[in-house]
């Protein structure tokens, strides 16, 4: 059944499943990180935190995109937002029992990442078959939106609850949130798109699909390496942010809330533009200037001076507005070509190939920013997304990705 806007009912329902899962990832989220930026001082701890969330995309990203496209993807994320919640269950016990340290937090954030892989692979790839394809750009600003809006209250809810309760309370609302998503899943049914099939083992035929498809469109490479290149350079720059608040704003966790709060009031507000107007007729190009923008308010934030801390909120307003015109345009791109029995491979492949080498920049962000100073990534990261975005405007197999695109896999 569909609602008047054409758009099916069961997509505003696994929406707003989505919507309570991850309102409770970056509660836990922000809380996990502020507890580590506080009780080590160190930017290496932070660095290893945000490596180890990195890693299950990028190492096992075309592995879930294969069991995506395999499985039922309602009960993927059913299993996911389960998981979550167990991860966090066991976390409570450990802080009630004063036995909380860096180990496990470690180890829940790696098994999380794990979890939020199949959980955003199953839902991107489900999209498609229960939108029509003239509101995928639509759908990807209202998204954008959605994460501007729960960046914009995660954070300070975050913080207020650290300040009035004590870290399993702060944890257990992750449980809740898990478990009325659950709920809101119970009662959809998502199509399955076809494919090659449940019955079968995932073998490397199938995930040699997903780069074959990838391979032969060379817009895509293209855009993968420079992406590759800005997650290598701009990941550890705002996995160090709450030491930029802390060394050079002289902040605490209300500061950081307020930064992570703007970067959400621009996100929501480029959603809100996007969902509005769509982007240039070519989307690619919206997205190229979302990245020129991006970068000029990234490097801004680097080059701030320490009593700039209102200017700082306006940088990241802009910057969060930006993020969204670079992103919303090539994830409703990919939706709208690849075909859907491929889609969960492809997106996760994409997503690891940009995600390649951030665990390198992740693995030296913690002595560089320990020698030089946390914002050096900023200013490196914000030159490398202006670049980006100007260079692949000149290049004509990225402005015509979309219309470039293979039609599906070559037979072997």
């Amino acid at each position: 059944m569909r609602s008047p806007d054409g758009i099916s009912r069961a997509f505003w329902a696994v929406w707003i499943a989505h919507a309570l899962s991850l309102f409770g990832s970056m509660l836990i989220q922000f809380a996990l990180v502020w507890w580590i930026a506080r009780t080590t001082d160190s930017a290496t701890a932070l660095s290893v935190a945000t490596l180890l969330i990195l890693l299950p995309g990028v190492l096992l990203g075309p592995v879930i995109g294969a069991l995506v496209d395999r499985w039922d993807r309602r009960g993927i994320m059913l299993g996911a937002d389960g998981g979550m919640a167990a991860i966090t269950l066991f976390l409570i016990l450990l802080a009630r029992a004063d036995m909380l340290h860096l180990g496990p937090i470690y180890a829940a954030l790696f098994l999380r990442s794990i979890l939020e892989t199949f959980h955003w692979s199953a839902l991107q790839a489900s999209i498609a078959l229960l939108v029509p394809e003239r509101y995928l750009a639509r759908i990807a600003g209202l998204n954008q939106a959605l994460s501007g809006a729960l960046n914009m209250v995660a954070p300070p809810a975050g913080a207020l609850l650290l300040g009035l309760l004590p870290l399993p309370g702060v944890l257990l609302v992750d449980v809740v949130t898990a478990a009325l998503a659950m709920l809101a899943l119970g009662f959809v049914r998502i199509p399955y798109p076809g494919g090659f099939g449940p019955a079968r083992p995932v073998g490397w035929q199938e995930i040699r699909e997903g780069l074959e498809y990838v391979r032969r469109w060379s817009g895509a490479l293209i855009l993968m390496g420079m992406g590759a290149l800005i997650n290598f350079l701009v990941n550890p720059a705002f996995a160090l942010l709450p030491l930029l608040v802390i060394r050079h704003f002289r902040g605490g966790a209300l500061e950081l809330g307020a930064l992570e709060s703007a970067w959400g009031a621009g996100i929501i507000s480029g959603g809100l533009l996007l969902g509005a107007w769509g982007g240039f007729r070519r989307r690619i190009h919206t997205t190229l200037v979302g990245l020129i923008g991006m970068g000029a308010a990234i490097l801004s934030l680097g080059l701030l001076p320490a009593g700039a801390f209102p200017f700082a909120l306006g940088v990241m307003f802009v910057g969060g507005l930006m993020n969204v015109l670079t992103n919303g345009p090539i994830l409703a791109i990919l939706q709208a070509v690849v075909p859907p029995a491929l889609q969960g491979r492809v997106l996760t492949v994409v997503s690891s190939v940009v995600g390649l080498i951030s665990p390198l920049g992740m693995a030296i962000a913690g002595p560089v920013a320990d020698a030089l100073g946390v914002r050096v990534w900023f200013v490196a990261g914000g030159l490398a997304c202006a670049l980006a975005g100007g260079i692949g405007l000149g290049i004509p197999s990225v402005v015509q990705m979309e219309e470039q695109a293979p039609a599906g896999v070559a037979e072997p």
